[in-house]
């Protein structure tokens, strides 16, 4: 019969079998309860750092709708407020009040011709006792024209400070609305009060439209404007698993608050959970597996001879190396999917911020022109007449440029079809220094501007030159306002392919840190800024094929920024 050579061996590894079962029963039993620890332990965090996380993102879109629902409504009510103002001064309107016209016509039909420009609701002349003389719904069976106002308090209010505002609903209609009265003068007298009611259906159907609730509050917080009519005229509503976000509205005691719902971050955070619950299982499962294996392995190791432990030894280690670093990279490629994910959804909220937001950014100089162009018009009405002919046909080419930029906005997502044309350079700095003209006379600001020729082309589209062009102009005087001896530097650099421009000021600035992060959405340094007009210009001239870069700071030295664009053939 066949002996084994080392019976020593044989009789050891027989009573280590039986004498180790206790050690791998107890690793077993401290396998279970890890596990069991893990299933418990990593849901829960899971679900409560994914909830943080959901609830931070939905609080930062419901910030950006709240500040945009704000501004757009504001810019609503300044351009009615102006529409009264204007009105207040018309010559047409004053005679009407001391009698020269007969206002329930004359005056009714031009009521209602700048109704239905002005998109406002009604409009109506009141005398000084407050019975409307007036009216743009002057041939509607629900004409105001004879009704008395004189108890409203936006009249009583225009009559003692020269303004007023009130919401409330109507008499004879019986909408609710927004009524802005302006005092109409003469002589130093009071005759009577343009008031213009605005109403907000179209605002609030557009509200509507989203998940969360939006209202409009009051100094005493009850709601006015609102997207849930049926909470019109009550106090704000406190609605659990909501997050009320806040936003003012500028030149009124009111208060714009979005309501956005919590469920969906919890619903997130569950399923997070879930899926934390489900690979913590899968990873017990294969731990014990694994584990199994292992000690299968182990049993046969050690029924082998005593000269090959050591061997046995660093294999079992390898074994257990190797299943670390699977489990390691496992780990590592779902943190690198995730950090996927949350970047796919950081790039869309900073899309849409950039969308909506700039909206607002890159109307605001055209305006501001053609307001300032209408007042000089105004201003000269009675004595320059071709004057008023030159400021008018500037105001109608201000409003050609808002209709483009608008249209730029609307195609902003989509991708560019690379339709440029050949674009005066000099032509496109004379326009921008046009709408910034305001700004540099105000602060009697220097201007260096080289001999540019007329015949000098890069390849590029004239309206969002202009945009750039304004935007870095605009920062310049920004930088320096306030400042005596300001200037701005214009040098140009001419290539065979390309052209540059580089616009510098006296200002204070910037330190590397600062520029480091001026082409990233909404960083900005502007008490009053929206930190988008730089990242939107650098984009224009990448889709021009050109580039917008920052030249690197000096202390001592203002900014200066380097814009080169494609030379047209």
């Amino acid at each position: 019969m066949w002996k084994p050579k080392h019976p020593k061996l044989r009789r050891a590894g027989r009573t280590a079998s039986v004498t180790d079962d206790l050690p791998r029963r107890d690793s077993r039993w401290w396998l279970a309860l890890c596990c069991l620890v893990l299933a418990t332990l990593v849901p829960l965090a899971t679900h409560r750092l994914t909830h943080q996380a959901a609830l931070a993102r939905l609080e930062d879109t419901a910030t950006v709708a709240a500040q945009t629902r704000a501004l757009a409504l504001d810019s609503l009510l300044d351009r009615q407020r102006a529409v009264a103002a204007v009105l207040a001064v018309d010559q047409q309107v004053v005679e009407a009040l001391e009698g020269g016209v007969d206002a329930d016509v004359a005056v009714s039909a031009k009521l209602d011709l700048l109704r239905a420009e002005t998109q406002s609701n009604v409009i109506y002349l009141l005398d000084r006792s407050g019975r409307a003389i007036a009216a743009s719904n002057w041939g509607k069976p629900v004409s105001f024209v004879g009704h008395d106002y004189g108890f409203r308090d936006y009249f009583r209010e225009a009559l003692a400070e020269g303004t007023g505002q009130e919401y409330a609903l109507g008499t004879v209609s019986g909408r609710p609305g927004l009524y802005l009265a302006h005092d109409v003068r003469a002589g130093g007298q009071t005759l009577g009060v343009v008031v213009v009611k605005v109403e907000f259906d179209a605002l609030e159907a557009a509200w509507a439209r989203d998940p969360a609730a939006t209202h409009v509050l009051d100094e005493t917080g009850r709601v006015i404007i609102t997207s849930r009519p049926s909470k019109r005229f009550q106090p704000a509503p406190a609605l659990p698993g909501v997050a009320d976000i806040g936003a003012p509205v500028r030149r009124t005691n009111w208060r714009l608050v979005v309501q956005a719902p919590t469920a969906a971050a919890g619903r997130v955070a569950a399923l997070a959970a879930g899926t934390a619950l489900m690979a913590t299982l899968l990873a017990g499962v294969a731990a014990a597996l694994i584990s199994a294996r292992l000690r299968r392995a182990a049993r046969r190791t050690r029924a082998a001879a005593a000269y090959r432990a050591d061997l046995e030894r660093a294999v079992a280690a390898r074994t257990s190396a190797l299943s670390d670093e699977m489990r390691e990279r496992q780990a590592a490629e779902q943190r690198l999917a995730q950090l996927q994910a949350d970047l796919v959804q950081a790039n869309k909220l900073a899309t849409l911020g950039q969308v909506t937001a700039g909206f607002a950014h890159e109307v605001n100089q055209p305006l501001a022109t053609i307001r300032l162009l209408a007042e000089n018009g105004l201003g000269v009405l009675k004595d320059v007449a071709p004057m008023v002919r030159q400021n008018l046909d500037r105001i109608v080419g201000m409003t050609e440029r808002i209709g483009q930029i608008t249209s730029e906005l609307r195609s902003f997502s989509r991708k560019a079809t690379g339709s440029f044309g050949a674009v005066s350079l000099r032509d496109a700095i004379e326009a921008s220094m046009m709408l910034t003209a305001s700004r540099r006379r105000a602060s009697a600001m220097a201007f260096d501007l080289p001999n540019i020729p007329r015949d000098l082309f890069v390849r590029a589209e004239a309206v969002r030159l202009e945009q750039i062009l304004v935007n870095l102009l605009t920062n310049s005087h920004d930088a320096q306002e306030g400042m005596a001896g300001a200037r701005i530097s214009i040098t140009l650099a001419e290539g065979p392919d390309s052209i540059g421009l580089t616009i510098s000021d006296d200002g204070p600035g910037l330190t590397p840190d600062m520029a480091a992060q001026l082409f990233t959405p909404f960083a900005t340094d502007k008490p009053q800024g929206l930190g988008l007009g730089l990242v939107i210009s650098r984009d224009i001239a990448r889709d021009f094929g050109g580039e917008l870069d920052v030249v690197p700071p000096i202390a001592g030295r203002g900014a200066a920024f380097r814009l080169t664009l494609p030379r047209a053939a």
